[in-house]
């Protein structure tokens, strides 16, 4: 049998579970500060509602569930793979919810402002920075379509990051319909424009040039194509610029608010930038798009934005709605590879005692308890070998029963 993690997913040694525990924590801490309410649902979601959710490329990266049983045999003898299977496992947290606020919007508060932090899967070709599990921490409001959701959102994220001594970032903000405004003026279709912006989203990667390649290469027309490059050309982009470049002057309008009010709330804590090419894969989204950059780290840290047609897949009826997700795994890399220690935490200590001493160990573990964390162990017959594993798990002290008056360092 092996005994190495599946592919993609991984093992976490204590000290390793500890910095993720505490990471969670002051996340939940500052959304909960702010008025948030945690739920929490099933890691697999029915196949039909994943299917049609919309959520772009993590489509093709779903680990589906095959039929059990009598299902399973008829699916087999089907001939038809897609009869195989009826569940999957979770590719993010917006989807459960949306299913899940649309089972209980008549208990919920509307708007209703909750929080998720929980694992989702994806089945990636695992490498660094892709893993097949993991963990995603959400805030989400629905039931308002009011831009200061969006406003309350970025605050709470970027005070969140703050918590963790994330101070370097830039948050970046567009809105889809002022994307496809501006590009269904340069001649492109409506039917052509998801595919259009899957393209553009490279922008800051491949460059004007390369988008133009790739769109003409997909058979877009030469007009089209032409109109856009034109545009690109008087990059870089403000929001002034987009009254004349596209025809959605209320969503631009819109963005305008959200990013004055941010501005306004913070100060300089933290820099908004209008950035046309942000586009976000997932295409449930309908309006504003974000996303957090690390200036000290490289890529995004965070991202998110408003998905006001989902909700109402499940019940016939439009429910607006928006979130933000805090990429948990990128923080947590960054925050270990730097070496971060835990503010204020309690020293663990291990207590050492004769196998016939319980009681009385456990009578003076209980009084170390009052200032340390303590871990009683049996005395073993090598000591020193013992206390240095122990120190490699995140212990910072013993204390030997008949033998200390009080608590050792381990150095």
């Amino acid at each position: 049998m092996k005994v190495t993690a599946v592919k993609g997913m991984n093992d976490y040694l204590p000290s390793e579970v500890e910095l993720r525990d505490y990471i969670q924590s002051v996340i939940l801490k500052v959304y909960e500060r702010n008025g948030f309410l945690r739920i929490m649902t099933p890691a697999v979601e029915d196949a039909e509602n994943i299917d049609k959710s919309e959520g772009g490329d993590n489509l093709n990266l779903v680990f589906k569930i095959m039929k059990r049983g009598d299902k399973l045999e008829k699916a087999l003898a089907s001939g038809n793979e897609k009869e195989l299977s009826d569940l999957g496992l979770r590719y993010d947290l917006t989807l459960p919810l949306s299913r899940y606020y649309a089972g209980h919007k008549e208990l919920l508060p509307s708007p209703m402002k909750c929080i998720q932090i929980d694992k989702v899967y994806r089945a990636e070709r695992p490498q660094k920075g892709r893993d097949r599990e993991f963990v995603q921490c959400d805030i989400d409001i629905l039931g308002s379509d009011s831009p200061n959701c969006e406003v309350e959102l970025i605050c709470v994220t970027a005070e969140a990051l703050q918590a963790l001594s994330l101070k370097n970032f830039k948050i970046k903000i567009n809105d889809r319909r002022i994307l496809k405004s501006m590009l269904l003026k340069c001649g492109f279709e409506a039917s052509q424009l998801d595919s259009v912006c899957i393209s553009f989203d490279k922008l800051d990667k491949i460059g004007a040039e390369g988008v133009n390649a790739e769109l003409t290469e997909k058979g877009f027309s030469a007009d089209a194509v032409n109109s856009l490059n034109n545009i690109l050309e008087k990059s870089p982009f403000t929001l002034d610029m987009m009254t004349e470049l596209c025809d959605d002057t209320d969503a631009v309008q819109n963005l305008k608010y959200i990013i004055d009010t941010v501005k306004a709330s913070v100060g300089d804590a933290f820099d908004v930038v209008f950035d046309i090419s942000l586009v976000r894969g997932q295409g449930y989204y309908t309006g504003t798009v974000f996303e957090v950059e690390s200036t000290d780290f490289r890529g995004a840290i965070s991202g998110g934005g408003r998905y006001d047609n989902l909700i109402g897949k499940f019940i016939g009826q439009s429910v607006p709605a928006v979130g933000f997700s805090i990429g948990f795994e990128r923080i947590y890399s960054i925050m270990k590879e730097s070496g971060f220690k835990i503010p204020e935490k309690r020293l663990k200590v291990a207590l050492l005692y004769n196998a016939d001493s319980f009681a009385e160990a456990h009578k003076k573990a209980s009084e170390l308890r009052e200032k340390y964390d303590v871990s009683m162990f049996e005395t073993p017959k090598k000591t020193g070998k013992f206390l240095n594993k122990l120190q490699e798990n995140g212990y910072g002290g013993f204390f030997i029963m008949g033998q200390s008056e009080e608590v050792n360092e381990l150095k």
